[in-house]
């Protein structure tokens, strides 16, 4: 969006395009940039337009607030439903959890972003298969199989909430890196709302306490799991209707942790050499390492999300901090393929194996575009498109976990 923004600054019809499209978005987007276009006279009757009465808390359209407290009361009724149906707590939750509250989200933004009813009865029709197979695959020992399918599960639907955040386009660019940053901003806000709610809890169970009325058990089964069900739902709406509450938040945390991710990695590679841990031999410690490894990744594509200037410090350390996570990545696959050659292929290696090569493409993919922006051969959008690119690949493989990978080995 912003090098959007900066190729059509002159250009008014295409300007009024870009904000019908993504209105949030391009006012996050616009904001970010207008320190460079304080000069140029459209660039400010724009910000005119974007902030004025600003101060002013929003709180959305009558749609969008039926859609919270709507989709709040709808995630608190499915993650009561075992309770009002007697079902087993651990067969429901490991099964559906995603199901509580990914749903919700695709439904609201297909809606907002006007995707076609064909698109949705797709969508729907997905949803409503995936529930039918998590919850026909049978328990089995070992049920290594059914636990990665209820890993992965959830992050295909947090695939077709990307998805339709991009307006139902697969190939979406631009929007799967707003898709990013929209997950950036509502981590930030689901930890704020999470910190409000956890001060009120205590409150309340205090003064409660002071006249005798123990209720902590009552409170935490309704109030608690309720309230957790709807976090995301309340999270996303706020960041949709005040999309500069924590559009600022997100980029400086980001900032802030990549080098000190760079740091903590480099000494933990050296204390891992002289430990005599390695992964090779200890599966604990592998799933540890790759555990670590899905964090910095993680980092890496927020960080990439949220830069939105050539700053050339933060993007030598995005290059410093791809280039070690590759090496990270290099010692988990490696490790991996010893496992395999030794002890052979089972459900848990295959699924690592095939994660941890993919994620190996990608940083290499990512590190070629960081060094061409280090050096100023090519432009830091190239580097978010880097990102981009990879997401459905991502989906593909997390669908082939939880579809195909029970039947491949036998639902064991």
């Amino acid at each position: 969006m912003n090098e959007e923004i900066l190729l059509n600054i002159d250009k008014p019809r295409r300007l009024e395009q870009l904000y019908r499209n993504d209105k949030p978005g391009f006012k996050t987007a616009f904001n970010a940039l207008y320190p460079q276009l304080r000069d140029n006279l459209l660039a400010e009757g724009w910000y005119q337009r974007l902030n004025y009465g600003s101060d002013d808390l929003s709180w959305g359209t009558p749609e969008e607030r039926i859609f919270m407290v709507g989709g709040s009361l709808l995630a608190a009724f499915l993650a009561k439903l075992p309770a009002m149906l007697s079902l087993n707590n651990e067969f429901y939750y490991t099964r559906n959890i995603g199901f509580i509250v990914f749903p919700i989200l695709i439904a609201y933004f297909g809606q907002k972003n006007t995707i076609s009813w064909k698109t949705a009865a797709w969508l729907g029709g997905l949803m409503l298969l995936a529930i039918g197979y998590i919850n026909w695959l049978p328990q089995s020992k070992p049920d290594d199989t059914l636990n990665l399918a209820c890993i992965h599960l959830p992050l295909c639907l947090w695939s077709m909430v990307g998805f339709t955040f991009g307006g139902g386009k697969v190939r979406a660019g631009e929007k799967w890196l707003g898709f990013l940053r929209y997950n950036g901003d509502l981590l930030v806000m689901m930890v704020l709302l999470l910190i409000a709610a956890g001060i009120t809890t205590a409150i309340t169970i205090g003064l409660f306490e002071l006249i005798g009325y123990h209720i902590q058990k009552v409170y935490f089964n309704y109030v608690v799991i309720c309230g957790l069900a709807a976090v995301p739902i309340v999270g996303t709406f706020l960041t949709q209707v005040q999309p500069t509450l924590v559009s600022k938040v997100a980029p400086v945390i980001a900032n802030l942790f990549s080098p000190v991710a760079l740091v903590m990695l480099l000494i933990y590679l050296g204390v891992m050499i002289f430990s005599g841990k390695d992964p090779y031999h200890d599966r604990e410690f592998l799933l540890l390492f790759n555990g670590l490894l899905v964090g910095v990744m993680s980092l890496i594509f927020f960080s990439v999300a949220e830069t939105t200037r050539k700053n050339l410090a933060q993007v030598a350390v995005l290059f410093l901090l791809s280039v070690v996570t590759i090496l990270v990545n290099g010692v988990a696959l490696s490790a991996v393929v010893f496992r395999i050659s030794e002890w052979g292929i089972t459900p848990n290696r295959a699924a690592v194996l095939g994660a941890n090569g993919l994620m190996l493409a990608h940083l290499l993919y990512i590190c070629l575009k960081l060094m061409g922006a280090l050096t100023r051969k090519s432009d830091l959008a190239l580097v978010g498109k880097s990102v981009a690119i990879f997401l459905p690949i991502y989906s593909v493989w997390c669908a082939i976990v939880t579809f195909l990978f029970p039947v491949l080995f036998g639902f064991r």
